[in-house]
C-alpha cells in the first residue's frame, strides 16, 4: 500500500502559477482590510491579477531646467529628467558599452569585468559591492568567490588596506533555493571575515502568511524578487541585466555598461545597495537570518509598516542625491564654462531610475512612460526585452505614439525557459501567444509601417537583453539609452525591485558605441510577419492560451 501523501506534497503536485494567481486574488480581497487596521495578514496581500490601467501623465515638450548646465543640444531635450531623479554629469569617455559575455567576463587568466579580478580587488579602498539576483555554483563564479576571499585575506594581512568591505545583496528566495545555493557559497567567507563582509537577503513583503507556507520553493519567486544587477568596484560601476552565473559569461546575450571612474554614480548605487540591504534580512555565520535593529520584518511584520519604513529608507538615498546634484549642477551652470588643461568634457548625463512598487516607489515607471509618450513622429525607438510582455500602459503608449518602434524579443528557441521541465516548459509558448496578440493589435490599428516586431535567433544561445535606444529626428545615432534590469512587463513594474540608468550623451564616440550595440543585437534577428505565427513550431496549445491571462503577471 502506498504511503499517504502529505498535505504539502499534495499542494506541490497540483500547484501552478495559475492557481497562485487565483489564490492571491481571493486573499487580497479577503484580507486587505485587516492589514490596513494594523493586524498582520494570514495570507498574501498581493496586487490584484487585473492590471491597473492608469492614464499616462500629460507630457509637455521639455524646455530645459533653469540653472542647470547642458540644457542646449541633445542633452537639453531630456533635461526634464533632472526634475525627478538625480542627474550625474560625467565625461562620455568614461562610459564603455560591452557587447558580449566575453567582454563582461573575459576568460583569459581569470579576468573579469574588463579588469583583472584580483587586481580590482586589491585596489579596493573602503567598499566593494556585488548586488545581484543569485550566484550559481560553476567554475567562473567559484573564481569570483575565490577572488573575494583572496582580497579579504590580503586586506587583513596588509595594514595599508585595512578597510576593504564586501557588500552583497541577494534575493532571499533565489539565493536560498536548493541545498547548494548562494548562501552556502558565501557562508565560509562570512564566517571567516565576519567584520568585513555583509550579505543581505531581500524578501518581498508580498510573500507571507499561508501563501509563503504553501507555494513550492521553485515557484515562490514569482511573487516578487530583488532583481537589481549592479556591480561596484570603488569608483567604477557596471549596470547590467546579467546575473552572476555561468551562462551569462558564455552563451546568454545580455547588455552591460561600464562607468569607469564615475565616483558620484558609484556612490549613489553604493548607498542604494546599503539602503536595500538595511531593509533586508541579514545572513549570519550560522546560516540564520536576522532583521536589522529598528526595521520591520518583511513577512512576519505588518505589510504596510514594512513598506512605509523601507520606502523611507530607500527614498532618503534618492532624494539626498537629487538635491545634491541639483545644487552642484546649478553651481556649475553659473561658473565659467572653460575647461582647465587635461580636464575631460562632461558631455553625458546619467540618470538612475528605481522601481520598487511593492514599497511604493515607481520612479522608473513614470520616467519610462514620459519617454514613450514624448517620442515624436520623427523619432525612432529600438526597444528590447528578453521576455516580451508589455504592461497595458506601455502598450498604449507604443501603439498611440508617433515615433517608429522596432521591438526585439526572444524567439522561442532562445527563450531562457525553452526545454524546461513541467509547467515552465510552456512559458515560451505563452510568450508566443502574447507576441501574436500584440502583432494582431498592431495590424488592426494599421500600424505595421510604424511598429515592427523582431525575434532574436542564435543557435545554442539564450536572449536576456533589455532596454531601449532613442534616435531623435534627423539623427543617425542614438543619444539616449535605458539599460538595467527592467523588462517593461508587469513583474518589473509591479512585483520586483528594479534599477536601470538613462544615459543621455552628446559624445559622438559613445553614441557610436550605442549604435553598434543596437545593430549587433538586431543583426541576429528576423522581423515577425503574419506567416511567422502560422508555422507548425509556433503552434500554441489551447490550454496555454487559456492559462496565459492568469499567469502573465507572474513572469
Amino acid at each position: 500500500m502506498a504511503a499517504p501523501m502529505s498535505w504539502r506534497r499534495l499542494v506541490y503536485s497540483v500547484y501552478s502559477p495559475a492557481i497562485t494567481g487565483v489564490f492571491t486574488r481571493i486573499s487580497d480581497r479577503l484580507f486587505r482590510a485587516r492589514d490596513r487596521r494594523g493586524g498582520s495578514s494570514v495570507l498574501l496581500l498581493a496586487p490584484l491579477l487585473a492590471e491597473a490601467d492608469p492614464a499616462p501623465r500629460h507630457v509637455s515638450r521639455p524646455t530645459g531646467s533653469a540653472g542647470a548646465q547642458g540644457t542646449d543640444g541633445l542633452c537639453g531635450h531630456f533635461q526634464w529628467m533632472a526634475e525627478h531623479v538625480p542627474a550625474f554629469r560625467v565625461p562620455g569617455t568614461h562610459i564603455h558599452i560591452l557587447t558580449s559575455p566575453d567582454q563582461f567576463l573575459p576568460h583569459d587568466e581569470g579576468q573579469c569585468f574588463r579588469f583583472s579580478c584580483k587586481g580590482m580587488m586589491r585596489t579596493q579602498r573602503t567598499k566593494q559591492g556585488l548586488p545581484k539576483l543569485s550566484l550559481k555554483r560553476c567554475s567562473i563564479v567559484s573564481c569570483i568567490v575565490d577572488c573575494m576571499e583572496e582580497a579579504l585575506r590580503r586586506s587583513q594581512e596588509n595594514s595599508d588596506d585595512p578597510d576593504l568591505k564586501v557588500t552583497i545583496l541577494l534575493d532571499y528566495t533565489r539565493g536560498s533555493r536548493g541545498q547548494t545555493n548562494s548562501r552556502t557559497m558565501l557562508l565560509p567567507l562570512l564566517q571567516r571575515f565576519v567584520s568585513q563582509m555583509r550579505v543581505s537577503l531581500y524578501h518581498t513583503p508580498d510573500l507571507r502568511g499561508l501563501l509563503r507556507l504553501l507555494v513550492p520553493e521553485r515557484f515562490n519567486e514569482t511573487i516578487g524578487v530583488q532583481h537589481i544587477k549592479v556591480y561596484l568596484f570603488d569608483d567604477s560601476v557596471i549596470i547590467s541585466g546579467a546575473n552572476l552565473s555561468d551562462s551569462y559569461f558564455t552563451n546568454r546575450q545580455d547588455r552591460y555598461v561600464l562607468l569607469e571612474n564615475c565616483s558620484e554614480v558609484a556612490d549613489f548605487f553604493s548607498d542604494l545597495v546599503d539602503a536595500v540591504g538595511d531593509v533586508s534580512l541579514q545572513l549570519q555565520p550560522d546560516d540564520s537570518v536576522t532583521v536589522q535593529e529598528g526595521m520591520v520584518h518583511p513577512y512576519n511584520g505588518n505589510r504596510q509598516d514594512f513598506s512605509v519604513a523601507a520606502r523611507k529608507r530607500i527614498m532618503e538615498v534618492v532624494n539626498t542625491a537629487h538635491v545634491r546634484q541639483q545644487l552642484l549642477n546649478g553651481s556649475a551652470g553659473s561658473e565659467d564654462d572653460g575647461m582647465s588643461e587635461g580636464e575631460e568634457e562632461e558631455d553625458t548625463w546619467v540618470f538612475p531610475l528605481v522601481q520598487m512598487k511593492p514599497l511604493g516607489i515607481q520612479v522608473d515607471e513614470q520616467v519610462t512612460q514620459r519617454l514613450l509618450n514624448g517620442a515624436g513622429p520623427d523619432s525612432t525607438v529600438f526597444l528590447t526585452s528578453g521576455y516580451f510582455n508589455l504592461t497595458r500602459a506601455y502598450m498604449r503608449l507604443v501603439l498611440g505614439a508617433g515615433a517608429s518602434y522596432r521591438i526585439l524579443t526572444a524567439s522561442p528557441e532562445v527563450n531562457g525557459f525553452f526545454g524546461a521541465k513541467g509547467v515552465a516548459g510552456a512559458i515560451p509558448a505563452a510568450y508566443t501567444h502574447i507576441a501574436r496578440q500584440f502583432y494582431d493589435q498592431v495590424r488592426r490599428l494599421g500600424q505595421q509601417e510604424r511598429v515592427h516586431l523582431h525575434e532574436y535567433q542564435r543557435s545554442q544561445w539564450t536572449f536576456h537583453a533589455k532596454g531601449l535606444w532613442y534616435y531623435l529626428q534627423g539623427q543617425d545615432r542614438p543619444c539616449l539609452t535605458l539599460i538595467g534590469s527592467p523588462n517593461f512587463g508587469y513583474r518589473s513594474v509591479h512585483r520586483d525591485l528594479e534599477a536601470q540608468i538613462a544615459i543621455v550623451t552628446e559624445n559622438e564616440e559613445l553614441q557610436s558605441q550605442l549604435q553598434e550595440e543596437q545593430e549587433i543585437l538586431y543583426q541576429r534577428s528576423s522581423e515577425v510577419s503574419g506567416s511567422t505565427f502560422e508555422r507548425p513550431d509556433r503552434h500554441v496549445k489551447l490550454w496555454v492560451k487559456l492559462v496565459t491571462p492568469l499567469i502573465k503577471n507572474f513572469f
